[in-house]
């Protein structure tokens, strides 16, 4: 049985671009350019935007949901694609650990928030709190815990803005190792820095 991300990833084959080496002389991951003009993974996940759903997903294949909201015309999301991601270690981590659900804070298709609440993404990014791009939210592993609930209640941590690839790393790392459930994303640093 095909799952509806099998399915859309079989109509999108094939887009993952590789350009050139990095440092360590590995591959390193270009993006792409989506309809809205916002920069892209191929490997994101393609979804019907209902969010509990998405989680559920996420959860059957061993992951953590998390939801980046970007903008047209970012100078900080075109960052966080050319540089964060398109570093191959980064981007297999996270591509290896996360499904990945992309917002735009402007757009306009209809998203189901964990409640059931139906709105358009820039109403969810008003909902949520979202000020400025990229913002990421991380949500809990358990479908259970969010269901009947809205987003910026349940969420285990989010990224405010733009972080350099070893603290955006370190932040899908802190979620993955469920860091949250003892310490702050500050002390995380500190004890990764430490080692």
């Amino acid at each position: 049985m095909f799952k509806r991300r099998d399915l859309l990833l079989a109509a999108a084959g094939g887009l993952l671009a590789l350009g050139g080496r990095s440092a360590g002389g590995a591959e390193r991951v270009e993006p792409l350019v989506n309809d809205d003009g916002l920069y892209t993974q191929p490997w994101f996940m393609h979804s019907f935007l209902d969010l509990q759903e998405d989680l559920a997903e996420a959860a059957d294949n061993g992951k953590r949901l998390a939801v980046i909201w970007e903008q047209k015309g970012c100078p900080y999301c075109k960052e966080m694609h050319l540089v964060n991601f398109a570093d191959p270690e980064i981007n297999a981590y996270v591509r290896d650990n996360f499904e990945i659900l992309q917002l735009n804070i402007h757009g306009l298709r209809e998203t189901v928030d964990f409640d059931g609440e139906v709105l358009d993404e820039r109403s969810m990014a008003r909902r949520w709190g979202i000020r400025f791009t990229p913002t990421v939210h991380f949500f809990p592993a358990d479908p259970e815990v969010a269901a009947g609930q809205v987003g910026i209640e349940i969420e285990v941590a989010r990224m405010p803005g733009y972080f350099k690839p070893p603290h955006f790393l370190a932040m899908f790392r802190y979620v993955r190792e469920k860091a949250y459930e003892e310490k702050d994303f500050r002390a995380f640093l500190k004890r990764q820095q430490a080692s």
